[in-house]
């Protein structure tokens, strides 16, 4: 079980922030689709480090262990009726970002900062009663499906009653419909899936349900270009009634297609939030990172910064 260390977190009031510009430390996109819309997600001075076996000590007897720091410091947010991209280079940590929100931590993980749902605070446990209702995701890996149940069936989950199992028959063809997937594919299993399929049923799981939050991981790797614009089209659709949604990629023009703001993810922490437009003018970005990412854009000089190839 993680150790979460809370002497030093951030008291937050549940409901309310008592002082609004002290707390919007973000800026908002000039046409924002949450202009309105409350805090869905918190996230304050989040820290993940992993208890590790020195690799350097050669002698395994005298092999000590040294925690090893993955995020620090992390801070950010998510309203309602917008999507957060976060954006940063493969491999840099963002799939981890997504595990902590989700309450998943590694049982080595030591874990600090505070995780806030719908003004509530949430630990480990909460999260893990959220995940899967009030909090959908689509992961990163299709080794997430279920190799032993039919695609159909896991994509429908558990109903609560005969009324609910019908609705949720009728929302998962839907679905597969909408993405493509012709009838017969419910009743296969994971592995007679291309990649491609197989992403699409996680996308169909993550919307069966009526999430307030999607935590959407690399959602796209796998899809062609007209069903990677539906999916996202569907993102967009999701926050745009109400919903949040929580974006990692690795894929800048994606994320600047959909999203309402970016977060520029680097070291382990947000190093710059902005709007999106933001990146229509370089000098807006405060960061040199976030301007060597603008540069790398086509028609910017499409020169790739070395820090963000991964």
């Amino acid at each position: 079980m993680a150790n979460v260390k809370d002497e030093h977190l951030l008291a937050h009031e549940a409901h309310k922030h008592g002082d609004a510009s002290m707390h919007h430390h973000h800026s908002h996109a000039m046409s924002s689709h949450h202009a309105h819309g409350h805090h869905l997600l918190q996230v304050e001075d989040l820290c993940v480090s992993f208890s590790m076996y020195d690799p350097d000590e050669t002698h395994f007897f005298r092999a000590r262990k040294k925690d090893v720091s993955v995020i620090s410091d992390l801070s950010i947010s998510v309203h309602a009726g917008e999507i957060m991209a976060i954006v940063g280079a493969s491999g840099s940590g963002k799939s981890l970002l997504a595990d902590s929100v989700l309450g998943l931590y590694e049982p080595n993980a030591i874990v600090s900062g505070t995780i806030w749902f719908d003004g509530v605070r949430q630990d480990a446990a909460s999260l893990a009663q959220l995940r899967g209702r009030e909090i959908a995701f689509v992961p990163q890996s299709v080794a997430n499906l279920d190799p032993l149940m039919k695609v159909g069936r896991q994509v429908r989950g558990v109903a609560r009653d005969a009324a609910d199992a019908e609705r949720r028959v009728e929302r998962q063809r839907a679905l597969f419909e909408h993405y493509g997937l012709a009838p017969e594919v419910e009743d296969m299993y994971p592995f007679e899936l291309s990649g491609g399929m197989a992403r699409r049923v996680l996308l169909a799981s993550a919307l069966v349900e009526s999430p307030r939050l999607i935590v959407a991981d690399e959602p796209t790797p796998g899809l062609d270009l007209d069903l990677a614009v539906r999916a996202l089209d569907d993102l967009r659709a999701f926050a745009d009634a109400g919903g949040g949604v929580l974006l990692i990629t690795h894929d800048i023009e994606l994320a600047l297609r959909v999203a309402d703001r970016i977060a520029v993810f680097k070291d382990g922490t947000v190093i710059e939030e902005t709007a999106v437009e933001s990146f229509d003018d370089p000098s807006q970005l405060r960061h040199p990172f976030s301007r060597e990412l603008w540069r790398a854009l086509p028609g910017n000089g499409f020169s790739v910064p070395e820090e963000a190839i991964g």
